[in-house]
């Protein structure tokens, strides 16, 4: 059976799963739709969570990160794995016992206003829509290379397919169905990362294959040849760092406070029955997320030696398959710049600017580039880094069901983490908004539909983001990361663990925060992206770590606000005290 077949097998089967799952467990009311109903068993939950937080930065992007930057790309693993080990430990326990299941939710009730409420929705919607435009584009990528269709077709597939599942089940649907996306994308990563750590290395275990000699007879262990055939190329040292220490101190603080701060893994702990099952499931998800994140360095080191080894100095008329076919989907591309034939790659950029696809096919059957070639660069090769991971077992030419199952990988990662993000903008639009503020007659019946409503319409905004995103994958998410530190996380935070703060000052806080970090990101990614170069930065720090400064910005403004304000209520400061006490913390919602 040819590889594109067992692909349409592979994804077909395991979206008739997904769909399946959630006609099961259609949600038939509110709390089913917002929290399962809040009887999931930690272990199934857990699984869940690592499934919802393991999005398409982290299936698809993250390896290809590290492939490209190398010692560089670690502050995403870092900062993405230090963050849920904070929002387990820090947070989770004690928001699952104050009992309310939104994170605008709890910051109303905390700080006694619904203007409060409503900033969080607004906080909340931007970092889930910054969140979702990653998702969207993940999946658009794997439909428009796996199913041969253009990536704006891929993100329109991917939005239907969402549609079906989150606005029917609600977080009863999604949540069973994470747990078979798990299954499937954990699988799907693990395998071909064991068939070729075993091939490059002999060693069929990935993270021990990291450290293990390669197979060529060098001698040389795989770091030490991938950092010497890199200088040779013209490249640094794929074991050294190029980003200042004040970046890389800012970009890791800000991926893992804003991870303690997202709101969609942030309610999967109101879905367990009580507060010590929020701890258990916490602990599962770590478990099942570190499957994949020891895996992704090795996933990347061997993704980029199995890449230069494929393609450096070949002729283009016998490229491999693999490039030809990512080539026809514009995720790849060769310009001869000295005519002779043979593709090229080196440091630099092969064009000036992104490459602009003309459609037309050039003498030697290279797809033409509107873009003039940089002929500052020796450099003849573009590569899109989110395609590493899905064109990694194609170029270690694994069998066609190790790619197929890799394609449906892919999608479970990116789909599932998408289902999430929509299910909380969508209750903070019917419940927090809605019931909680401005209509709070709404029957439940009225409620259970708004929220289908605007997940719907969430749908279709995520899809126009997944079309014209603002970077690649974990780019774009680590935005999002952003946003939270500088918003919800000093919000949350001083919550649970300050009586003195008030409303007045998480108001000014969060609004704060949020205005500098957005319009630091909207000036260097969208306004004047030619100025995005470490000269021009705020102390020499870049849009994917500037959350931790309007982190800062938000805990500052906050404070200095409450300390000229009304004290919190007496009835306030009680509550919070009733929320760290350890006794009683089984019991769920207890105040």
């Amino acid at each position: 059976m040819d590889t594109q077949t067992l692909i349409y097998i592979f994804v077909g089967l395991s979206f008739a799963l997904y769909i399946g799952i959630a006609i099961w467990s259609r949600a038939g009311s509110t709390k089913e739709f917002y929290v399962a109903g809040g009887g999931v068993n930690p272990v199934v939950n857990g699984m869940a969570t690592a499934a919802d937080w393991m999005s398409a930065a982290s299936f698809l992007s993250m390896a290809g990160i590290i492939a490209f930057s190398g010692y560089d790309g670690s502050v995403y693993l870092m900062g993405w794995t230090g963050g849920y080990v904070m929002l387990a430990l820090l947070l989770a326990p004690y928001l699952r016992k104050f009992g309310q299941f939104t994170v605008p939710d709890f910051i109303g009730t905390r700080y006694y206003s619904n203007a409060a409420r409503v900033v969080a929705v607004i906080c909340l919607i931007f970092i889930s829509f910054t969140y979702i435009a990653g998702q969207m584009r993940g999946v658009g990528i794997v439909f428009s290379r796996f199913l041969d269709v253009p990536i704006d077709l891929g993100v329109i597939i991917g939005m239907g397919i969402v549609f079906f599942y989150a606005v029917l089940g609600g977080m009863k649907g999604i949540t069973y169905t994470q747990v078979a996306q798990y299954c499937v994308l954990i699988f799907a990563y693990m395998v071909p990362a064991f068939f070729i750590s075993f091939m490059v290395t002999g060693n069929p275990v990935p993270q021990l294959g990291l450290g293990s000699t390669v197979n060529d007879g060098s001698g040389l262990y795989l770091l030490e040849k991938l950092d010497l055939v890199l200088q040779d190329l013209g490249f640094g040292p794929y074991t050294d760092g190029s980003k200042s220490m004040i970046d890389v101190f800012c970009i890791t603080a800000a991926l893992m406070i804003g991870t303690a701060g997202l709101p969609h893994v942030i309610v999967r702990f109101f879905t367990v029955p009580k507060a010590s099952d929020a701890r258990k499931s916490a602990g599962w998800a770590l478990i099942f997320i570190a499957l994949l994140y020891t895996t992704a360095p090795a996933v990347g080191a061997f993704a980029r030696i199995n890449f230069i080894e494929s393609v450096n100095d070949k002729d283009y008329a016998s490229a491999p398959d693999w490039f030809k076919n990512w080539e026809a989907n514009d995720l790849i591309a060769w310009t001869d710049k000295d005519g002779d034939g043979k593709m090229k790659y080196r440091a630099g950029s092969p064009f000036v600017g992104t490459p602009e696809f003309t459609g037309d096919v050039g003498e030697n059957g290279e797809r033409i580039i509107a873009n003039a070639p940089d002929m500052a660069s020796e450099n003849e090769i573009y590569v899109d880094r989110d395609i590493m991971v899905l064109a990694n077992p194609e170029i270690a030419k694994l069998p066609g069901w190790v790619i197929a199952l890799v394609a449906a990988g892919g999608l479970a990662a990116a789909l599932s983490t998408a289902a999430g993000l929509l299910l909380v903008i969508s209750s903070s639009i019917s419940h927090d908004l809605l019931k909680s503020t401005f209509r709070p007659q709404i029957t439940e019946k009225g409620e259970l539909m708004a929220a289908r409503i605007a997940a719907t319409a969430a749908i279709v905004v995520a899809g126009y983001l997944g079309i014209y995103p603002p970077g690649w994958v974990a780019q774009v998410v680590a935005f999002a990361f952003g946003l939270a530190a500088a918003s919800l996380f000093p919000a949350i935070f001083m919550g649970i663990f300050s009586k003195s703060m008030n409303k007045e000052g998480a108001i000014a806080g969060m609004v704060s925060g949020l205005v500098f970090t957005f319009s630091y990101i909207a000036y260097f990614k969208l306004v004047s992206p030619d100025a995005n170069v470490a000269a021009n930065w705020l102390f020499g720090i870049s849009p994917e770590g500037i959350g931790a400064i309007g982190m800062l910005i938000n805990f500052t403004v906050a404070i200095a606000i409450a300390k000229v304000t009304a004290p919190t209520p007496v009835a306030v400061r009680k509550l919070v005290d009733s929320i760290r006490v350890p006794r009683g913390a089984g019991d769920a919602g207890s105040h």
